[in-house]
C-alpha cells in the first residue's frame, strides 16, 4: 500500500504534528491496522479506502483505534488532494464522528469538525497534583481541559505523568490559556504517547474553540500550540461545528510490503 508521513499544521517539515497515511485498496482487518500504526510508531496513523465513490477515514495510535483525529484528517485530505485527486479541492470522509469535510483554500487546508463544549468540573485539587501548579478552572469534554492564568505558565509546566495516569478524567489531558501574540494557547498530554505530548492536536480544538469563543466572545481566531514542533491553527466557531484551518507539508512517501 502507498504510505506518507505529512507534517500537519506546519509549514516546513520538522514542524507541526507528523501523521502517517495508508492508502488501501480495500478495508483490512482492525489487527492489521493496529499492527501497522503501532509499527509507524507516529501519535496517529490515518487509513482511508474509496468505496462507491467515498472516502472512509479510521484512525489508530500506536495503542488503539481513536474516534476523531485532526491532525491525521488534514494530512489525509492533503495526500488525496496532491497524489490521489489532483483536480478535486474538498474531500469528504466517512469517520466513527459522522461526516468530517474539508477544503483547501489557497495553501490552507480548513476541516470541518464536530463541536463539543466543555463543561466545568471541580478537579483543581486532583490537577495541582498532577500539573504542580494550580488552575484557574478545569472542565471535561472528550479531554480534560485545564485553563491556566497565562501563556507562560502554559508553556513552562511540567506534568508528573506517573499521577496522570492515575487520573483517569477524560482521553487527554490539555492545558490553555489566552495568548500573547495569538488569541489562545494550548499544550496536550497523554500518557499513551511515547513522548507524552502531541505536537499539535487539532481535535482538542472541537473544545478549546467554542470554549475560547465564549470566553473572547469572538468566533474567529487564531491559535498557538505551544509543543516543541509547535503550530498554529485558525480557527472558526459555527455552533454545531467547528473549522479548523492550517498548512502541511509532504516528508516521506513510500509503500508498506506486508501479507494479507
Amino acid at each position: 500500500m502507498k504510505y506518507f508521513v505529512i507534517d500537519a499544521f506546519a509549514e516546513k517539515v520538522f514542524q507541526g504534528n507528523p501523521a502517517g497515511v495508508c492508502i488501501l485498496e480495500k478495508p483490512l482487518k482492525q489487527r492489521i491496522m493496529q499492527n501497522i500504526a503501532k509499527e509507524n510508531n507516529l501519535s496517529e496513523t490515518a487509513f482511508v479506502y474509496k468505496e462507491k465513490e467515498q472516502y472512509f477515514l479510521k484512525w489508530f495510535t500506536p495503542i488503539s483505534e481513536i474516534d476523531l483525529c485532526g491532525h491525521a484528517t488534514m494530512a489525509a485530505a492533503y495526500v488525496i488532494m496532491n497524489f490521489i485527486e489532483k483536480m478535486t479541492s474538498v474531500v469528504t470522509f466517512h469517520t466513527k464522528s459522522g461526516i468530517l469535510i474539508v477544503e483547501k483554500k489557497g495553501n490552507l487546508f480548513e476541516m470541518d469538525l464536530p463541536c463539543y463544549m466543555p463543561e466545568k468540573i471541580d478537579v483543581i485539587e486532583k490537577v495541582t497534583d498532577v500539573i504542580g501548579i494550580k488552575p484557574v478552572e478545569t472542565y471535561i469534554s472528550r479531554d480534560l481541559i485545564i485553563l491556566l492564568e497565562n501563556e507562560n505558565q502554559v508553556k513552562n509546566i511540567k506534568p508528573d505523568f506517573d499521577k496522570m495516569e492515575k487520573l483517569n478524567i477524560g482521553l487527554g489531558v490539555v492545558v490553555t490559556a489566552k495568548g500573547k501574540e495569538v488569541d489562545f494557547v494550548s499544550r496536550y498530554f497523554t500518557p499513551e504517547l511515547e513522548n507524552k505530548e502531541d505536537a499539535v492536536t487539532g481535535s482538542s480544538h472541537s473544545s478549546l474553540i467554542p470554549f475560547w469563543a465564549k470566553r473572547l466572545q469572538k468566533n474567529d481566531m487564531v491559535a498557538k500550540q505551544i509543543s516543541e514542533r509547535g503550530g498554529i491553527l485558525y480557527c472558526k466557531n459555527k455552533g454545531q461545528r467547528v473549522k479548523v484551518s492550517g498548512t502541511a507539508v509532504l516528508y516521506m512517501m513510500g509503500e508498506i510490503n506486508i501479507e494479507y
